[in-house]
Formats: structure tokens, C-alpha cells, sequence
């Protein structure tokens, strides 16, 4: 029986620098070591950060997107990210 360890990615909106705060994405990588700040991208790029995940043996296994506001404004994405436990 495969034993897992889970770990979170969230992608979000930074909105914090200057008149395209809205375009600058934040990489919060969630897991059992802690958490770890994987940086800012200045436009949405989360395929990089889904490539470091995936080279240090996670799996996505789920995606949940939050939208907000009129029109709609995509704010954060979070995937859901496990591994095989090494015995």
C-alpha cells in the first residue's frame, strides 16, 4: 500500500505592485517541512512553479480557482499536490 505526503501550491494575485497589480502572482508552496515563498511572477506563470512541484516528485491531483469581483477576476488558484512516502 502507497503511503502519501501531501502539500499545497497557491497561485495568487499579489496586487501590490503598481497599475497592473492585478497581473503579479504570488507562489506559496504549503507542505509537511513548511512553507516556502517560490516568488512573484510579473504576468500568471504558474506552469514553472507546477514544473519545480512536479521535479521534486509531486503529483497534482486537484485544482480550485477563486474568481471574484464584476467582471470576473480570476484572484488565486491552489492545487492539491502529494507524493510517495520513501521507505
Amino acid at each position: 500500500m502507497t503511503q502519501w505526503e501531501y502539500a499545497r501550491l497557491e497561485y495568487r494575485a499579489a496586487g501590490t505592485l503598481g497599475t497592473d497589480k492585478f497581473e503579479d502572482w504570488d507562489a506559496v508552496f504549503h507542505y509537511p517541512g513548511g512553507v516556502q515563498r517560490w516568488g512573484t511572477d510579473e504576468r500568471y506563470n504558474d506552469l514553472r512553479h507546477l514544473n519545480r512541484a512536479g521535479a521534486e516528485g509531486w503529483q497534482a491531483y486537484d485544482r480550485a480557482a477563486l474568481v471574484i469581483g464584476q467582471p470576473h477576476r480570476l484572484h488565486a488558484v491552489t492545487y492539491s499536490l502529494r507524493r510517495p512516502i520513501q521507505r
